[in-house]
């Protein structure tokens, strides 16, 4: 058993790398910082989580799961009282199945207070902890399973394989949900929309299992977009459904499948198919589901409730309508059989508001100009939430009273990023933070915020290393929002000296690149391009997330427009530094910032010594309809805005060193976007730079990434020498 000091429950952990024989002024290399990055993140337990019953928490460190109760004779405390190693596990497993033994600890869950389950290799376990331990294969599924949904009450699961969906259960007995063969260009059970609207899986058990929904997709009037792959000495092409900005979209249905009856029926959402149905829930009965659906324009939403065993609309719950447009990402959550929490931005800022589950609105709940993040739990009539502090900077624990109509920050005392989970009574919660100089705190605290055990408390991993300083500052736009900014310098830093700089750029809606978290998500690469006397600049500008509804949608119909002037707010901000060397300023982004990265370079000729541009897109009618025609209507609807923001009809202005860089097989900003872009460049005669990366889709993963940076690095820097 590993041995561990322990004190008042506070436990201390080494890192998880070695240092001895480092220098205390260690270099970072880029090989480190791509392909070894794991090993400079703070050292923490792992799998840290609530029992889903009791008040009882547990973690893995190594090759043992620790187990930590309230103390009953010390109020508030915690102790450890049972440790599971992995020696112990493989020995239940032996005893029960005699299957493949575990070479490490897998993740689990908490089923009850005395079971949890994990899953390895194509079997799920059920863990008994009460005496001894005793393994039970649950059940077990095909190797080339996907999407597994598993249903805890009834014991069975839901996968895809191709284009089919199968539920299995404890008998090895297996059902195909859409019996019929041959249905071209149909699938069952995945995720629909593009990921769009919340959306990340296409199955949806029921809180009982007697029934379980899933998406039902028809693409067979979506246009097909050739990906190609090489492979040795030849190359395939396969044809994928890309719905492009106004075109033809896909036709999704929800269907139910009772795990009892053995029959399916599908919801009838009405005859205009050309819409979104998402945010799907559950009413705690069985006997009903709810379903957002959202117009194709996506500025009308009809919250629908229908019937879970006819499949007809029982009622339109509410409606919700924008100028511009709606974003649903979180289906309700019933805090009992006849009230339900939704979310909106209808006022502004993303916020709880309580309805029954008649449609009456009864409270708006959460207030101020805060952005709800998560919703965490509930106890007795109090909320807890997490929310993004106005400046977008922190995330924070906050409980609002439904009774008082009271609202209150809980995490005062540990400014930054939080990630929390409630314990089963609501009395305490399991905290995770870190801020910009703070590598890690794992702790427990009660509902008014007092530390009661800190779990780990991460070293720095840098102590020996030559990392960059890192900080955090506001620009005030030209309509007065304050505009977070980060600026990476080196070590070494020298206020005399002259330093040419990179702005790493995104500023596209749904993304947010700073926080006041540990180094601000500073990627390392940022620290070897430091150590290369380089700062590094990146402001999150008007249209990022987590600032609210109109600093989003600021951009509606005119991407890249208010983008670029607020990147301009940052080019201006580093020219009046002493210590930047305005004639060597370079910018790099990948997809939204690919996009940023060329519209800068064009629209600001002689600004920027180069630009790289990886995965960009070039103009937005090549790009999805989900994503697209929410900031920008269709190209009938808003041609100019379209014309405008089309990096093809800028290309005359083309007079700085651009490097575009494409995965081959990218199915998300596809490769027609660099190829139309490649073909104006020589129509106009202008010379560009192209790399593609072969066997990678959006973004360049695994070894090859070392040469994806090393490439953008060194054409940087080459680009900005004297």
């Amino acid at each position: 058993m590993r041995k561990f000091f322990l004190c008042f429950f506070y436990i201390q952990f080494s890192l998880v790398f070695s240092q001895e024989n480092l220098n205390q002024v260690s270099k970072i290399s880029l090989e480190e910082a791509i392909l070894n990055r794991w090993e400079f993140y703070p050292d923490r337990v792992e799998d840290l989580k609530w029992n889903n019953k009791l008040d009882f928490y547990s973690f893995r460190i190594d090759t043992t799961i620790y187990l930590f109760k309230k103390n009953d004779s010390k109020k508030n405390k915690f102790k450890l009282f049972n440790e599971i190693t992995l020696n112990e596990l493989n020995q239940s497993l032996s005893k029960s199945i005699n299957k493949d033994t575990l070479e490490r600890i897998p993740s689990i869950k908490w089923l009850d207070e005395r079971t949890f389950k994990f899953q390895h290799k194509s079997s799920i376990y059920h863990v008994n902890i009460k005496d001894s331990l005793y393994t039970n294969l649950v059940l077990e599924f095909p190797n080339d399973a996907k999407n597994t949904d598993y249903n805890f009450n009834q014991n069975t699961l839901a996968y895809t394989i191709g284009s089919d969906l199968y539920i299995a259960n404890t008998d090895n007995q297996k059902v195909k949900i859409n019996p019929s063969k041959n249905e071209k260009n149909i699938t069952y059970g995945q995720a629909v929309h593009r990921y769009e609207f919340g959306i990340y899986k296409g199955t949806f058990w029921s809180p009982l299992g007697n029934k379980m929904a899933f998406y039902r997709k028809d693409e067979n009037k979506v246009d097909n977009y050739p990906v190609i792959s090489v492979i040795d000495t030849t190359s395939t092409i396969e044809n994928i459904k890309y719905p492009m900005s106004g075109d033809n979209s896909h036709y999704v249905q929800i269907g139910i499948f009772d795990i009892n009856k053995k029959n399916i029926i599908y919801l009838n959402t009405g005859s205009n198919t050309d819409h979104y149905l998402t945010n799907i829930c559950w009413d705690p009965s069985e006997e009903f589901i709810y379903v957002a659906l959202l117009n194709r324009d996506q500025d009308f939403l009809k919250l629908n409730k229908y019937d879970a065993n006819s499949g007809e609309l029982i009622k339109t719950l509410f409606t919700e309508s924008d100028e511009k447009y709606i974003q649903p990402l979180n289906p309700m959550i019933f805090l009992s059989d006849d009230q339900f929490l939704w979310r909106s931005e209808r006022d502004g800022y993303d916020h709880f508001y309580l309805y029954n589950n008649k449609g009456k609105m009864l409270q708006k709940l959460t207030d101020g100009t805060i952005v709800v993040k998560d919703y965490i739990g509930t106890k007795d009539n109090e909320i807890f939430f997490s929310a993004f502090s106005s400046d977008g900077l922190d995330v924070n624990l906050y409980s609002y009273s439904i009774s008082d109509k009271t609202q209150q920050k809980i995490t005062n005392k540990f400014p930054g990023y939080h990630y929390l989970q409630i314990s089963p009574s609501g009395n305490f919660f399991i905290d995770e933070f870190s801020n910009l100089k703070t590598p890690g705190i794992q702790q427990i605290i009660d509902n008014v915020g007092n530390s009661i055990a800190v779990i780990n408390e991460s070293n720095d991993p840098f102590t020996n290393y030559k990392s960059a300083d890192i900080e955090l500052f506001q620009l005030q736009s030209e309509d007065g929002n304050f505009l977070n900014c980060r600026l990476v310098k080196p070590k070494n830093f020298n206020r005399n000296k002259k330093y040419p700089v990179l702005i790493y750029v995104y500023n596209g809606p749904m993304v947010q690149l700073i926080t006041n978290s540990w180094r601000s998500n500073t990627p390392l690469w940022m620290d070897y391009l430091a150590d290369q006397d380089f700062l590094i600049f990146t402001i999150d500008g008007r249209g990022s997330e987590n600032r609210g509804r109109d600093f989003e949608q600021i951009i509606y119909n005119q991407l890249g427009e208010i983008e670029m002037k607020d990147q301009i707010l940052g080019y201006n901000y580093l020219n009046s530094l002493e210590y930047v060397d305005s004639k060597k300023v370079a910018i790099y982004g990948w997809s939204y910032g690919g996009y940023m990265a060329t519209n800068m370079l064009l629209n600001h000729p002689n600004k920027f010594t180069c630009a790289v541009a990886g995965g960009p897109v070039i103009d937005w009618s090549f790009y999805e309809i989900m994503y697209t025609e929410r900031y920008m209507n269709t190209p009938q609807q808003n041609s100019e805005g379209y014309y405008n923001s089309s990096l093809l009809n800028h290309v005359d202005n083309l007079e700085d060193p651009l490097l575009l860089i494409h995965g081959l097989e990218d199915d998300v900003v596809v490769l027609h976007h660099t190829l139309a872009f490649l073909k104006e460049c020589i129509n106009q005669n202008k010379k560009v730079d192209f790399f593609v990366y072969p066997g990678h889709a959006h973004n360049v993963y695994g070894k090859d990434r070392l040469h994806l940076m090393d490439k953008i690095i060194d054409y940087i820097i080459e680009k900005t020498k004297d």
